[in-house]
């Protein structure tokens, strides 16, 4: 019987070598491709997105106070996590965006029921920015100690929507009237470009509001009005706003903005007086008629004209742009009269007014130190007055940006003057600010008034997309069946397939 022949090995030694070698100059080649991609990713970046969900595109406004922010910001997401009604992946997604933007802004998740522990130290840290043990869905913006927290519920707006009559869970043999309150627009932007340029400066800006002859109030949210939604809109340019009556205190020194908005009462002598003094030291006014007063002046009509411009005691109406029989309102697609700061980041959007007074640009020669004044927007050639419906129709200019340029040898202290004069108070109450672009030109106004020219950009709340899954519970076991059996299972199954094939 002859010995067994030992068995021949499947590969040389050369075989194994060259197979050795092969593997190691692919893995090679792998890794320097994978490195130059990296390489090209930081020297071209460009990101894209797979959902219309994930996408952030940040304003240019909040690119320009990300520029600014140089000390380091950590930002802390206290959430539920997994809770779908505090829209939590979308305000991750846009403080990543900002994070992306610059570094120097830390985010992270503390989840309160998940990681109780965690929470507890978040609390106990910031305990005095915690209204009490049931807060939660919170921001915290922490700025080397310095801390601003901004509470979830408030980056979005809501609507009703009515649903009709519906049987009532508890009877369902009975019906009522119901209304479902869905939310419409995300205003995560807006906040947190507001928090970081407060973190980036010391002290906001101070703009005072006039009152004493019948003035918008800045605490009235319940009119349509009121100015309770001006006045956070301020805040959020890092102003702030402070009441002022004139026969009292005159103008005071650190006075940035003035703002009279729809007086309708005459101003005295020497309030009028007082006001002509503080706009040739420089001031910056933002001055707001409304349809109230056109039949009886204030005064600030008359104290106008040296600065170039005049008020009409009518009102401008435009049927063919009016969502109303009446042409009470008015739809302005904005077409720059003369090219201004202030309209250059609103010409894609609309105005919407209502019953505004024509504001007049002084016509003639002006001298050479005269003041400098721009059509803002107007109506279109179709308007006519209220007042004179004879006339025929006509455009008419309804805001003027007015600027003092400097004069040789004088110096101001307050700077130059620069004034913005509209003929409509309402669009930027409480019912109409919210309408078209008009936030925006008050954002785009304030900025300009204070000679913030990188902040004339303005931030748009985003349109939230209602999408629903309505499903069974029967319909759920099903899908986790598929999700979970199925799908594996059928990995499995097509293998053992190959498997079986090939040993034969």
């Amino acid at each position: 019987m002859s010995p067994p022949q030992a068995s021949r090995p499947s590969f040389s030694a050369l075989s194994r070598w060259r197979i050795g070698s092969d593997m190691v100059l692919r893995t090679l080649l792998v890794l320097a491709v994978a490195g130059m991609v990296n390489y090209l990713g930081t020297r071209f970046y460009h990101r894209f997105y797979l959902s219309a969900q994930t996408r952030v595109d940040l304003s240019s406004r909040t690119l320009t106070v990300l520029r600014s922010v140089t000390n380091d910001v950590e930002v802390i997401l206290y959430y539920d996590t997994r809770d779908p009604r505090n829209f939590y992946p979308s305000v991750l997604a846009l403080l990543e965006e900002y994070h992306t933007h610059n570094p120097s802004i830390s985010v992270r998740t503390v989840d309160y029921e998940r990681d109780p522990g965690e929470a507890l130290k978040v609390k106990e840290l910031y305990r005095k920015f915690f209204n009490s043990q049931e807060d939660k869905d919170l921001v915290i913006f922490d700025c080397g100690g310095r801390v601003r927290v901004f509470p979830g519920t408030a980056l979005l707006q809501y609507k009703d929507s009515f649903l009709g009559n519906q049987p009532l869970p508890e009877n369902p043999q009975k019906k009522q009237l119901q209304f479902e309150r869905r939310p419409v627009l995300f205003k995560g932007e807006q906040a947190f470009t507001s928090i970081l340029l407060a973190l980036a400066n010391p002290e906001p800006l101070k703009a005072y509001f006039l009152q004493g002859h019948g003035e918008a109030s800045l605490s009235d949210s319940e009119h349509q009005q009121g100015f309770l939604k001006f006045a956070s809109v301020l805040q959020e340019n890092y102003l702030s706003l402070t009441n002022l009556w004139l026969e009292s205190e005159g103008v005071p020194a650190d006075c940035s903005l003035l703002v009279i908005a729809a007086p309708d009462r005459p101003f005295e002598e020497a309030e009028l007086r007082q006001l002509g003094e503080y706009l040739q030291e420089g001031g910056r006014l933002l001055m707001l008629f409304s349809y109230a007063s056109q039949a009886h002046p204030t005064g600030l009509e008359a104290s106008l004209q040296p600065w170039g411009v005049g008020v009409m005691a009518d009102i401008a109406q435009d049927y063919k742009n009016s969502t109303t029989s009446q042409g009470y309102d008015m739809i302005i697609q904005v077409n720059q009269f003369d090219k201004h700061p202030v309209m250059d980041s609103l010409s894609q959007l609309q105005l919407h007014l209502y019953l505004p007074r024509p504001i007049l640009p002084n016509t003639g020669s002006p001298s050479a130190n005269a003041p400098q004044v721009s059509v803002l927007f107007g109506t279109s050639s179709n308007a006519t007055l209220m007042g004179n419906p004879s006339e025929p129709p006509h455009a008419y200019p309804l805001a003027c940006a007015i600027e003092q340029k400097p004069v040789a040898g004088v110096a101001n202290p307050r700077g130059n003057t620069r004034i913005i004069v509209v003929g409509d108070a309402t669009f930027l109450g409480n019912l109409m600010i919210d309408s078209g672009g008009n936030r925006d030109f008050l954002n785009a106004a304030v900025n300009w008034l204070c000679d913030r020219p990188l902040l004339l950009g303005g931030i748009e709340p985003r349109p939230i997309t209602d999408l629903h899954l309505q499903i069974t519970q029967y319909e759920q076991r099903q899908l986790g069946w598929l999700l979970l059996g199925a799908l594996p299972g059928a990995v499995l199954f097509f293998g053992w397939i190959v498997w079986f094939v090939r040993r034969r």
